[in-house]
């Protein structure tokens, strides 16, 4: 374990060898790649859930789709961070990756996009779901684009702990600009997404197999990836790296520890501060991801009273796929109060006395909001049930309510793109972890949670009757805990502790 240690350490080392953190410039321009996944993620949340019901999955399965995102998080991220803080390609260390993940992301639009046309070039009846081929094409595409993402995203994260050069405050800034530039991804992928005509731009998007709705899902995703490759080369073009060359041990020799074991090792050393992180982390995104895995579908299922099972009635999916629009546009909403809280996280964070406050309080925030998700649908229930039905879908004040929620859970989402992750990169300066193995480490408590809700989500809602409600009260449970966890057992950084002199984790 001593030899893993100082590998680590050898990696730390080289890392902060950058004398001076990298300009503003080169850090923004780095960020601004998370513009163009977070293009293609917001598509997939806000699009993906009601189309595979459209191609005839049922709802109480569909949310096990989502599992290829988990279980690649946890396979993928820890191992393309542990690779990433190891290679010596002459274009450096983390390029590489986010040139094969940007690769990667292309080849997944592709399958995801003409899922239905090639389902039925090959067999599937397209009066007669399940399409189970289309099925299959979609979930491969599916697979491949959440590889694809984790390939990106956390080769990203680590750059710009490299260009911040061990500097917390910088840290701070690069992951306060990189959450900035996913709520630009957001607001794009919400704005494509709620827009009903989008596909006469690319108007070959239609076909017979693939109806308005896949026609502009398809057009949405030729969007992203153009956006993707676009900031990704010029990205790379401008900000060079200096390839890596690994520090000879005592012996001569190379380090060279398996990744298993450099893995069991960053566990075995992590602090108690890192522990409680790991923790409270898991907790937000228990909280978390319910919603953002349904939604839209929330929308168009319990506020607009509509369905999108295949046997539906025509006028119950227009309902439903009004609803959908509508969440899309809550969610551009949410993504613009994202993206100005995101700039504001470290002045906010001085102004409440530390993150660990900030995060707390927020976690209430995310309670509050996803509780008030009962009181929005008990009153379109209400509405429905006192005008026959209404196929019109909920009055204003009702949708009003709904897009509010939308918004203000801006306000916690951007404390936990930010906060987590910045205090991970500070954290691993003195773990047995280089940034990119951190950062995966990190992931793990997003992605088992994920995990649990793709899993659960679905039958544990079957249970209630159907519908997404009981999830959102099941998350909202987990935020407070989150809150109260985050404000009590989540320790301040050690005054004495280099990584935190200029404040890092207490915003002084």
């Amino acid at each position: 374990m001593e030899k893993a240690s100082n590998g680590s350490a050898a990696l730390e080392m080289q890392t902060s060898e950058l004398d001076q953190p990298a300009a503003l410039r080169k850090i923004i321009s780095v960020s601004s790649i998370a513009a163009g996944v977070q293009f293609g993620w917001a598509l997939q949340l806000s699009l993906l859930t009601p189309y595979v019901q459209l191609l005839g999955i049922p709802h109480k399965w569909a949310s096990l789709i989502w599992l290829c995102g988990p279980i690649s998080g946890m396979l993928v991220q820890p191992i393309v961070g542990y690779h990433s803080d190891r290679c010596t390609s002459r274009f450096g260390r983390r390029r590489p990756f986010i040139v094969a993940g940007a690769g990667l992301v292309t080849v997944a639009v592709f399958l995801i996009g003409y899922a239905a046309d090639i389902g039925h070039s090959m067999g599937d009846q397209l009066n007669k779901p399940p399409r189970t081929r289309a099925i299959a094409i979609f979930a491969l595409g599916f697979w491949i684009l959440d590889v694809a993402n984790n390939t990106l995203q956390g080769p990203c994260r680590a750059f710009l702990a490299d260009l911040s050069a061990g500097n917390a405050k910088k840290t701070r800034t690069a992951n306060a600009f990189f959450s900035f530039f996913m709520a630009v991804g957001n607001v794009l992928g919400y704005a494509a997404g709620s827009y009903r005509n989008l596909y006469k731009i690319v108007p070959f998007t239609m076909t017979k197999s693939c109806d308005l709705y896949c026609a502009n899902l398809k057009t949405c995703f030729f969007l992203s990836i153009t956006l993707l490759l676009l900031v990704t080369f010029v990205s790379l073009c401008y900000v060079k790296e200096k390839p890596w060359t690994p520090e000879p041990t005592a012996d001569g020799k190379a380090s060279n520890v398996p990744f298993f074991g450099e893995i069991f090792g960053a566990f075995k050393e992590l602090k108690r501060p890192m522990w409680m992180l790991l923790i409270v982390t898991a907790l937000n995104w228990i909280a978390w991801f319910p919603f953002l895995l349904f939604d839209t579908d929330w929308m168009g299922r319990e506020v607009y009273g509509g369905s999108s099972d295949a046997t539906a009635t025509k006028d119950a999916k227009k309902l439903y796929n009004d609803g959908v629009r509508a969440g899309a546009l809550g969610l551009m909403l949410n993504a613009i109060v994202l993206g100005f809280m995101s700039l504001g996280v470290e002045w906010v964070g001085r102004k409440m006395g530390g993150a660990k406050r900030l995060w707390g309080a927020v976690n209430f925030i995310l309670a509050i909001c996803l509780a008030m998700t009962v009181v929005v649908t008990k009153q379109a229930e209400d509405h429905r049930r006192d005008h026959g039905g209404a196929k019109t879908g909920p009055p204003g004040n009702v949708t009003a309510g709904a897009l509010t929620l939308f918004a203000v859970l801006g306000i916690p989402q951007a404390i936990t793109f930010s906060i987590p992750f910045a205090l991970a990169s500070i954290f691993s300066t003195n773990s047995g972890a280089g940034q990119g193995l951190s950062l995966g480490v990190l992931n793990l408590a997003i992605v088992v949670p994920q995990m649990v809700v793709s899993v659960g989500g679905g039958p544990f809602d079957e249970l209630f009757n159907g519908g997404n409600i009981p999830a959102f009260v099941l998350g909202a449970i987990a935020a407070a805990v989150s809150g109260i966890l985050a404000l009590t057992v989540l320790p301040s950084p050690p005054p004495d502790a280099p990584a935190f002199k200029s404040g890092a984790m207490g915003f002084h």
